[in-house]
């Protein structure tokens, strides 16, 4: 079989890579057999940012989308793990539901919100996509199907959630579901001029529903963490109408060059001026309040052709402004600024081993890929250790093992459950062997 150079949605890493598309789960499991002990990983519709979802032989699940059950009383979904929270979404809309947790991108697939137990921007007080996951079915290594939950095969279902992918492929999951009114949110906006003026507006304003901030990591001095706090509530004005499609889409990749200090400050300054004269209070279509860049196909392509890497990292709350500080003035003396930079309050960590959040502060910043790139993360990895944080598994191409093992206490607990389930390795991707997650228990 050919393979095809393959990519996560940071286009870097790039891979050749073979791919076994399974249009039912009979000839998945038949594919899984024939791929013999050669490292696998499913694959979804590839929204992982950097390797996690790459590997020399991908067992691709995106026709794997059917949908098996939706009890619209109450709100329980059951669908295959390759159908995505677009299509969900479209479907539930309608009938008065929503995804009681989404990330913010709509074109993530089922298995791969589990395998990488997403957060949105209500994680301070509903948590992880996890939460919201009755039951799943797992094919395991060697073809066999086990059900997962809570209360059946619970060990294996905290390693899964959250696990990128190492336990086996998801096929299915049962999914609980929020009642809506409306497709519409109430948006509140909450300008902030420095970075401890929105972290105390997320503390005041804690009983959200939604809270997110667009944080400006270009300025520096008084101004340094200057935000747009954005609150969403639930709207019980307007129709249940789902999303469109994009309406802009980048048609190549443009050259990197444009991405530079001057072009960045000057979207942060004009981006910050106009949310300072925009409306205080709104109403507005869920798509654009949870996925803005949606309306955009192909908007990697804005950071050129070698790709770009997006760094997130989660600090607790006691030490998140001196972490913040210190990690916004590492990217202005380095001159490394980015268009895109998120901040969003956490809340508890839950059970599953390696699941990302914790009680406290994340920030996701987007850097185009330079190789000068990488000593400054090397940089801010310290920062995010000495505080007693850790990287996102979904967006990181390039965290040492050591950086890993620091921060994911749980790492040796979830090795062990790997391996019991897959002796042989037969699943692993090029972030698994970069972090020593591909071998046998410690």
């Amino acid at each position: 079989m050919s393979t095809i150079k393959t990519q996560g949605w940071g286009r870097y890493p790039t891979i050749e890579a073979r791919v076994l598309e399974a249009r039912d789960v009979p000839q998945a499991r038949e594919l899984l057999i024939q791929a013999g002990d050669s490292p696998l990983i499913a694959r979804g519709n590839g929204r992982s940012y950097g390797d996690s979802a790459l590997a020399g032989t991908l067992l691709a699940s995106r026709y794997l989308d059917h949908f098996i059950d939706f009890d619209t009383r109450q709100g329980l979904l059951t669908c295959a793990a390759g159908a995505t929270l677009d299509a969900l979404l479209k479907l539930i809309v309608p009938k008065g539901w929503f995804l009681p947790v989404v990330p913010g991108t709509r074109f993530v697939c089922v298995g791969g919100a589990i395998a990488s137990d997403i957060h949105g921007k209500n994680h301070h007080r509903d948590g992880c996509f996890s939460e919201f996951v009755d039951s799943l079915d797992l094919m395991l290594a060697d073809g066999t199907t086990v059900s997962c939950s809570r209360t059946e095969n619970g060990d294996l279902f905290h390693a899964t959630c959250g696990g990128m992918g190492l336990t086996g492929m998801i096929l299915s999951a049962r999914l609980r579901l929020l009642a809506i009114k409306s497709a519409s949110l109430e948006q509140t906006t909450v300008v902030a001029p420095s970075l401890n003026a929105v972290m105390d507006a997320f503390e005041s304003h804690q009983n959200a529903h939604y809270s997110v901030a667009w944080l400006d990591c270009m300025a520096g001095g008084r101004d340094t963490g200057r935000s747009l706090l954005y609150l969403g509530e639930h709207s019980e004005q307007g129709r249940l109408i789902p999303h469109g499609e994009p309406r802009l889409s980048v048609p190549f990749s443009t050259p990197g060059m444009l991405l530079n200090t001057m072009t960045m400050g000057a979207f942060n300054r004009l981006y910050f001026a106009m949310g300072q004269r925009g409306k205080a209070v709104r109403q507005l279509h869920y798509g654009p309040f949870f996925f803005p860049l949606d309306g955009i196909s192909h908007w990697n392509r804005l950071y050129g052709g070698r790709g770009f890497l997006q760094y997130q990292f989660v600090v607790p709350t006691e030490g998140a402004r001196a972490a913040i500080t210190a990690v916004l003035g590492k990217v202005q003396a380095q001159g490394k600024g980015s268009f895109l930079s998120v901040l969003k309050k956490m809340g508890k960590a839950n059970q599953n081993l390696l699941s990302f959040p914790m009680d406290g502060y994340t920030l996701t910043l987007d850097f185009k890929f330079q190789r000068s790139l990488m000593p400054l993360l090397d940089e801010l990895d310290a920062i995010v250790l000495d505080h007693g944080g850790r990287l996102y598994l979904a967006k990181d191409a390039r965290m040492s093992k050591k950086v890993f093992r620091a921060s994911y206490p749980h790492w040796e607990t979830f090795m062990e459950i790997r391996h019991r389930v897959d002796p042989r390795g037969v699943f692993g991707s090029l972030q698994s062997q970069r972090l020593g997650l591909s071998g046998e228990a410690a």
